[in-house]
């Protein structure tokens, strides 16, 4: 592929210390305290006996200084929390004992799976997965100006006005779409990155970061 030739012991060799890498990545002493940390499952092709897709799951931290961090990864089959709740157990193991929120695509269960292991921290559910399942599950006329209604609360300029927003967009939707609009309303953690300073709220309602680190 590359104009050359390695021998099977090349490869055994180059892979092997590869491999002390990545275990020596996978179980360093990380930072005690994290501003932020995103999660996110990703699918790719594996090849074991056959090529099929399963779930990589990664955790970026978000240092005090700004700067990202890859924590930890695992991969499984499937997205589930138990993988989740292992991959906290592990980073908590290895020092990270101190985080102010955990931002999720909003995985059944993902909640309650990290205040199991941290307790004190917040959480915010993706605002961008509450959107595109809100434009899965209704008309495709009606799509656009349900969404722009739903993104005038996520990008508010306070948490009332964002309430004032959501109200507005509950009462004018709750007939046509009465399960979306009951949704949003037991939903405690849309507006959770409102409880920390303008110039990052951007930056934590979203696990964009994330996904575009994925790619």
């Amino acid at each position: 592929m590359y104009g050359h030739h390695y021998t099977p012991q090349t490869m055994s060799n180059m892979t092997k210390v590869l491999t002390e890498e990545v275990n020596a990545f996978k179980v360093r002493t990380l930072n005690d305290k994290y501003v932020a940390i995103f999660m996110d499952a990703t699918y790719i092709p594996l090849k074991r006996q056959t090529v099929s897709k399963e779930a990589i799951y990664i955790a970026i931290g978000i240092r005090e200084d700004g700067t990202k961090e890859v924590l930890s990864y695992a991969i499984a089959p499937t997205e589930s929390t138990y993988v989740w709740n292992e991959l906290l157990q592990d980073i908590y193991s290895r020092g990270v004992h101190d985080v102010l929120v955990f931002i999720t695509d909003g995985l059944k269960g993902m909640k309650d799976t990290i205040h199991q292991i941290y307790p004190k921290a917040k959480y915010q559910h993706c605002c961008v997965h509450v959107s595109r399942n809100i434009a899965h599950k209704v008309r495709v006329k009606d799509r656009k100006e349900i969404c722009d209604d739903f993104k005038a609360v996520y990008q508010a300029s306070s948490k009332e006005e964002a309430n004032t927003f959501l109200g507005s967009m509950i009462e004018k939707w709750q007939k046509t779409y009465p399960k979306v609009t009951q949704s949003l309303i037991k939903n405690q953690d849309l507006l959770t990155f409102y409880e920390f300073p303008p110039g990052i709220r951007r930056s934590i309602y979203s696990t964009n970061l994330i996904e575009s680190f994925n790619k």
